[in-house]
């Protein structure tokens, strides 16, 4: 059974997180002298004022079942994307409600997609604001609130799976699911103001340092220039980036028991993060050979690295414009934008992981054909995985692949051509940004209609909530008793 006033109680908790959130926003307009510094509070204060109105109205001593689970996560979502929009709407500096909803589902989601055509003409407190939502959907809002609200009872442990990206196996790293929580978060802190330490060190002054170490360990890709990262002509920047990138693709539990354990050897222990290095290294092979226009051999190296850690991470920056590559370049990295890195990571996508599960179950199925009788065990790691799990991982790859499909066909109708629409579909599928043809790394989403804004928009919540959260609600089973 389904309680409308428990779960609205969580939402307003959750909507009041953001709204204290979006107050650093109008400290930072004010401590800048901008001119829009009183909107940004009119609409932090909504915002906190709104979700405090549901917070007491609701308020209960009770915890949440099943379904109401798979609701706090998904409307909790919706009510952050939506929320996260006041500050760009009540700016004045977006045309349309469907423009700045895009930035901030964007954002929220950690796409990095954008609609804005001059990145650089915007206040520094939005550009700021737009950077904090990628933070804050990174690691995941639901991760925050169980890590910070007591009281979930054990719904807890089903909203962290259904929130964490990728959670097919478990990235608990203790036995309660608040301290797994909190762990994490802490993880992510740390190596955020590390990152910040060293951007601020190697030349970025301190906002945009905030800014791209936001962006970088969500593996989001807004940026403060429109030249991306490729404004920084900095060697020292752009191999910190791509380091960082690359750790953010990694689960965050294998960072906190590699600093546990003082051994690296926590990660070479770990099928899913020896398989995603070993595609960056093969991918980062075909590219470097594509790139043999590039003069110096450090450049090359750096340039094809870069774009193949952005893209297989889903951060989404660029240094370079790799629709201008042969198709052997754009080949890799469209390959790229359908894998996602690691489970239990800030990446998007389909994960490395359940790549892994599928091949495993494949070969299986091989040698069961040779052996009928024989009961082979599909391991992952240090475990034998259900027959359950893997065939949730089997309907995940293909109800994201049957989107992409819908999700091209209403874009082509909508008036896109073909590549712009599948790979936009598959761009946002899987949280990466940018996309070929008209939507490549050099261009944005601004000449696509408002429905196409507001399909995009729902693709990139479904891919965010990585779609059983989101479609299970649209079952009428749901709403019965």
């Amino acid at each position: 059974m389904l309680r409308p006033r428990v779960v609205l109680n969580y939402i307003g908790k959750i909507i009041v997180i953001i709204g204290l959130a979006m107050l650093s926003s109008f400290f930072c307009s004010f401590y800048y002298g901008e001119s829009i510094v009183w909107r940004l509070l009119i609409a932090a204060t909504v915002t906190i004022v709104f979700g405090l109105l549901l917070t007491f109205v609701y308020r209960h001593d009770e915890n949440l079942n099943y379904r109401e689970g798979f609701a706090v996560v998904t409307l909790g979502w919706i009510a952050a994307a939506f929320f996260s929009t006041l500050p760009f709407l009540f700016s004045g500096y977006f045309p349309s409600f469907a423009d700045a909803l895009f930035e901030a589902v964007s954002g929220i989601t950690t796409t990095g997609a954008t609609i804005l055509t001059d990145i650089e003409a915007l206040p520094r407190s939005l550009l700021f604001w737009r950077s904090l939502t990628q933070w804050l959907g990174g690691m995941g809002i639901m991760v925050l609130f169980i890590a910070i609200i007591a009281g979930m009872g054990v719904r807890a442990n089903q909203i962290f799976r259904a929130e964490l990206p990728g959670g097919t196996v478990s990235s608990k790293v203790s036995p309660r699911i608040k301290e797994t929580a909190r762990i994490l978060w802490i993880t992510y802190v740390v190596l955020s103001i590390i990152l910040l330490v060293l951007l601020y060190a190697f030349g970025m002054d301190l906002f945009d340092a905030f800014c791209h170490t936001f962006s970088t360990m969500a593996t989001g890709g807004f940026s403060t220039k429109n030249q991306s990262i490729g404004f920084y002509d900095s060697p020292l920047i752009q191999w910190t980036i791509i380091a960082f990138m690359f750790i953010a693709g990694a689960n965050f539990s294998l960072h906190y028991l590699s600093f546990k354990n003082r051994s690296l050897k926590t990660y070479l222990k770990n099928q899913e993060f020896v398989l995603y290095s070993v595609i960056v290294i093969m991918a980062f092979i075909v590219v470097f050979a594509d790139l043999s226009h590039f003069p110096g051999v450090e450049e090359r190296i750096r340039t094809g690295l870069f774009q193949v850690v952005s893209i297989i991470t889903t951060t989404g920056y660029g240094t370079a414009d790799y629709t201008k590559w042969t198709s052997m370049g754009q080949g890799v990295i469209l390959v790229l934008m359908f894998i996602g890195a690691c489970a239990g990571s800030t990446s998007g996508n389909i994960k490395v992981g359940r790549y892994l599960i599928m091949l495993q179950r494949s070969l299986i199925e091989f040698k069961q054909m040779i052996h009928p009788k024989a009961l082979i065990p599909l391991r992952y790691g240090d475990k034998v995985l259900s027959e359950s799990l893997v065939i949730n991982v089997l309907q995940y790859f293909f109800l994201h692949m049957s989107m992409v499909l819908i999700g091209t066909v209403i874009l082509d109708v909508l008036g896109l051509d073909i590549l712009s629409a599948f790979t936009a579909v598959v761009s946002c599928m899987g949280n990466v940004g940018p996309a070929f043809g008209a939507l490549g790394p050099a261009d944005n989403y601004a000449f696509i209609t408002d429905l196409g804004k507001y399909w995009l928009c729902f693709l990139m919540l479904l891919g965010r909530l990585e779609i059983f959260p989101f479609l299970v609600m649209l079952l009428p089973e749901y709403w019965k008793d």
